[in-house]
């Protein structure tokens, strides 16, 4: 879990220059300088608080036309936009459903959430994404489809995932929660599988604190999707439920803040964009310290900026780096735990005799170092400041 920090200027373009040392720099802060506070107020007054109001409406078609997609599905969190993506898809009980370790708990916990089980995949060390390579050999007749995690805003290699998926009749989710506005071959995230699902979390490029989507393009998923996501009310007859369904909407407070976001949606890019580039000109050249890779055909999202430690050429571990700069007041985060190492999820990944070599390496050595919108030079200066001078006393 990610601890963010909210922060509201009356200028959003004011990059401070003079940063005070003493002050801890967070792994994550979140920018509310729009008109976040005239949107949630105006909502307030309209009396339309809950899962229907303009915003709401708003929202999903404005999430929609970014998305290119026909249909956004407003959700209460990310992780139910995966459960509810799954629901619509008619994942049951003894199905397999192929996933990457290397991701955030909630694209397994979503799969069990319906009976289903998790069947861990390497990733491609040139994208930390998801090995289309890898996917054949874990097919069983059980297999329904793929979870493709966007992993730290990198976009999987969604052709190549479509075509192994096409081939053997699966569908195709895209795990989209760390990737928004991220591009694969020109085309956004979120349309190119059969369902996208997006988190709205405090630290996410865009947030409302909590809440999420699903995209997708299929007009009947999206009616089965909607009915679900709506207690399973039938949309020609109110109050009447064929089906056992859920209440995972969003509300018309929380799309409020979602459609201030995505007015700045282009600016808040640019400005995390730029932080992007501070980090890569200050820490290139340190001895050990990798960068994620991006691939030709990809525009990652710039969520969160992140880098590997090699302990042999650095000459500390990824661990003492983090712990050299917790004392200096620096919030980080190690990558995700592999999936298949976690208490709920490893007996079954050791009976499959699941190996793992590239997710396990990089979940030893990487780390997400602060990123945030409003992020200043300073910050960055003295968080890359303290990278090079524990390289030196190594």
């Amino acid at each position: 879990m990610y601890t963010a920090k909210i922060t509201r200027l009356s200028n959003p373009t004011d990059i401070r220059k003079n940063h005070n040392m003493s002050e801890r720099i967070p792994a994550a802060s979140t920018d509310l300088s729009g008109n976040e506070e005239q949107y949630v107020v105006q909502a307030i007054r309209s009396s339309w608080i809950s899962s229907s109001g303009e915003f709401v409406s708003r929202f999903e078609q404005e999430f929609a036309e970014a998305c290119d997609v026909n249909t956004a599905i407003g959700t209460c969190n990310g992780t139910v936009a995966l459960h509810l993506a799954l629901l619509a898809l008619d994942v049951r009980p003894g199905d397999e459903v192929l996933v990457p370790s290397l991701t955030y708990v909630a694209t397994a916990n979503a799969i069990r959430y319906v009976g289903a089980e998790p069947i861990f995949v390497d990733v491609d060390p040139e994208t930390w994404c998801i090995d289309p390579l890898l996917l054949e050999d874990s097919i069983t007749r059980r297999t329904k489809g793929i979870i493709a995690v966007h992993l730290y805003g990198h976009p999987a290699d969604m052709d190549r995932i479509n075509h192994i998926a096409a081939v053997h009749g699966l569908w195709v989710v895209e795990d989209a929660a760390e990737a928004h506005f991220a591009s694969y071959k020109g085309r956004p995230v979120g349309g190119l599988g059969h369902i996208g699902t997006f988190s709205f979390f405090g630290n996410k490029i865009i947030t409302c604190g909590e809440g999420g989507a699903i995209t997708l393009n299929d007009k009947q998923l999206a009616i089965r999707a909607r009915t679900l996501w709506g207690q399973g009310m039938d949309p020609e007859r109110r109050y009447y439920f064929p089906v056992i369904g859920y209440n995972f909407r969003l509300t018309n407070v929380a799309c409020a803040m979602l459609c201030a976001q995505l007015e700045r949606a282009s600016s808040i890019i640019e400005n995390r964009k730029r932080i992007f580039g501070l980090y890569r000109k200050h820490l290139s050249g340190i001895p050990g310290i990798g960068f994620q890779p991006v691939a030709e055909w990809a525009v990652p999202a710039p969520w969160l900026f992140c880098v590997t430690v090699n302990s042999n050429e650095y000459g500390s571990s990824r661990n003492d780096l983090m712990r050299a700069m917790a004392l200096e007041g620096i919030d980080t985060r190690p990558f995700f735990i592999p999936l298949h190492t976690l208490p709920p999820y490893r007996e079954k990944s050791m009976q499959r005799g699941e190996r793992l070599g590239v997710t396990l390496e990089l979940a030893r050595s990487g780390i997400n170092l602060p990123t945030y919108t409003l992020m200043d030079e300073g910050s960055i200066d003295r968080i890359c400041k303290v990278i090079r001078d524990n390289a030196a006393e190594n």
